[in-house]
Formats: structure tokens, sequence, C-alpha cells
């Protein structure tokens, strides 16, 4: 049996938690190498994993013979150059939110992807599950008629990953997260791009909606780095929205995720800590969709999956592509910019 030839481009305490696992429990993937600074822990990930290549020069990873797929989960402020590196020699891309760090990278990013035919996928794990879907296609049926106003709101447990202090969740992972990719706010450091980047990926999937000009207030940590967002969004359809949340949940919360779409014929309710999915419409003809997941359940197994199955041929649908990604990373770049010019800014779409 032929084997989709993949590498890992940053094999941290994400790929060793996640992606390289779910990539090796595939019987028709081949993990042919890793990359990754540090000599120790490069050979500590080999022998683990039972990686025959392994490297601390990513272009040295990319000059593999016959690779297919690269797996991007470097730090935030190099996906860009990975990602596009990759692409350039022909490579399908999963990259690690955030795709980019800035509206004009992530344009471009998207425009390599389209231009050279390849797959582009960003893990956002609530994208692929059975609930994103049956929202999305509710609203696509007119369920709530015209979209008018969102709600998103998102909360987790990691005031001590952006504040540099730890990481209470990694205490017995392979690899610990580095502080500096996850606390340090020039790097892309913070609950935005850390955390609210999930949220904003779901709710542009089951709406489409896209964003033209943003507002936020933001509070940060010690290190600098946002814990607390809040910012309103105009789209381009004219709709407006509110979303934001916050970083700072006690240890062991589950996550929250609170999306509230209104319609001219109704709305939209999907929570993820209490799971629920509704349709109230303003005829009456309202339905309570019911959910099998668990309280703010997260799993970014089925994107890493739908990544392989995307190369393979045996599916068309990416539910988190690089299209979508940029207007994420263009909204939370706007979002920065706001924060500090105390202005509306619009979203860069260069």
């Amino acid at each position: 049996m032929s084997k989709t030839r993949i590498a890992v481009l940053g094999a941290g305490w994400w790929a060793a938690e996640n992606h390289i696992p779910v990539l090796k429990s595939r019987p028709d993937v081949e993990v042919v190498g890793i990359c990754r600074l540090g000599r120790e822990e490069l050979l500590k990930a080999q022998e683990h994993f039972g990686i025959p290549f392994g490297t601390e020069d990513y272009k040295e990873l990319l000059a593999l013979e016959n690779l297919e797929g690269i797996v991007v989960s470097t730090p935030h402020g190099f996906h860009y150059e990975h990602a596009a590196a990759a692409l350039e020699k022909g490579l399908h891309v999963l990259c690690e939110k955030p795709m980019a760090l800035h509206a004009s990278e992530a344009r471009k990013l998207a425009a390599l992807a389209q231009s050279h035919h390849l797959h582009f996928v960003i893990p956002y794990g609530w994208n692929y599950t059975e609930y994103a879907t049956k929202a999305k296609d509710l609203i696509q049926q007119g369920e709530i008629g015209e979209i008018e106003h969102v709600l998103c709101h998102m909360a987790s447990a990691l005031r001590d990953l952006f504040s540099g202090t730890g990481a209470w969740f990694a205490e017995e992972a392979f690899f610990r997260p580095q502080k500096k990719t996850w606390s340090d706010p020039a790097g892309g450091g913070g609950f935005a791009h850390g955390q609210l980047t999930h949220a904003l990926g779901l709710l542009y999937w089951i709406t489409n909606l896209q964003p033209n000009d943003v507002f936020c207030f933001s509070r940060t940590s010690e290190s600098g780095a946002d814990l607390y967002d809040a910012i309103s969004c105009r789209f381009t359809n004219g709709a407006t929205g509110m979303m934001g949340g916050a970083g700072t949940m006690p240890p062991r919360s589950t996550y929250q995720v609170d999306l509230r779409i209104f319609g001219s014929q109704g709305m939209l309710l999907l929570d993820i800590e209490r799971p629920r999915l509704e349709v109230r419409r303003n005829d009456g003809r309202n339905s309570l969709i019911p959910l099998k997941a668990q309280p703010g359940e997260y799993s970014c197994v089925e994107p890493v999956q739908r990544f392989i199955d995307l190369i393979q041929g045996k599916t068309t649908e990416n539910c988190s592509n690089a299209s979508l990604g940029a207007d994420v990373v263009a909204t939370l770049d706007a979002a920065g910019r706001s924060a500090k010019s105390g202005r509306v800014e619009a979203i860069g779409k260069s």
C-alpha cells in the first residue's frame, strides 16, 4: 500500500501531543521527518515516535524526497515563513493557528495555496464537529433569514500561559509549551491569537460572514499579552457583531464558546460549554437539535485526519481553509491595531 509521506515542522508541545500521534495512527501515512530546535529534544522525539529523519534546519526537511505534505507547528511568528516555503515547494500544508500574524501575510498564503492548487488546513477542531455542520446547514437553508447581528464569546483557563508563568494543563506533556510563544505579544502571544482565533474560525465557517472593520478594547497580562478582548465588528453585508472573551477562567475549567446569530427570520444559538444547538424563529417554528458532545469538549483529531483525506482525494471538504483563516487573521490584526490606536480600524485585504 502506497503511503502518504508527511513531515512535521515544529515538533514541539502540540505536535507531540496531537499531530504526530494522529498521523502515526494511520496505516496509510508515513511520517518521514521532523524538525525542531534543540538537538537533545529532536533525538528524543525521533526515538519516541520512531521517525527516521530529524533536523534543526527546516530547509533540509522540505528537501526530503517524495514529500507530499507538511505540518507547520512552529512558534506563531514563524508560521508565514514556514508555510510559504512549503507551498512554494509544492507541498500541501496543515498550519497551526494563527496561520500568520498579519493580514497581508495571511492573504499571501491563501493566494499561494490557490495558485499552486494545494490544500491548506488550519486545525480549528470545532469546525469539524457534527453540530458545526448542522448549524451551517441550518443557516444556509435560510432558517434564520439574512444574518443581521452576531455574538461570539469564548473563554479558557490559560492565565498562566499568557502571563508566561506556567502551563498547568501540560505538566505531564512530552514537551512543555514554550513560554515566549504564548506570552510575548511581539510574537503573537496572548488570548486573541492563542484562543479566540478558534471561535472566530467557527463563526466564520458556519455563517460565511466577512469582516469589514473593527474596534477593540483589550486588557493585558504582566507580559503584555492580551488576556481579555472586546471587539465590535461590522461585516461586509452590513451585519454587526460583538466578539471576544477571556483567557482567565480558573484552572481545569472547560471551554466556553457561545455563538448567538440573529437573522431577519429568527436566531440560532450554539453553546459548546453546555451543549446546545437551537433555532428560534419569528413564526414560532422553533427547534432544539440534540447534541452528543460533552460539556466544553475540544478535539483536534479530525482536522489532521481531514488533511490526509484531502491529499489522498478522499474528500473535497475543507472546513478551515486558507481563505477562512485569512479572514480570522485580518480580524485579529485589525483588532490589535485598534486596541493601540483607540480608533476603528479597517480589515486589511492586501
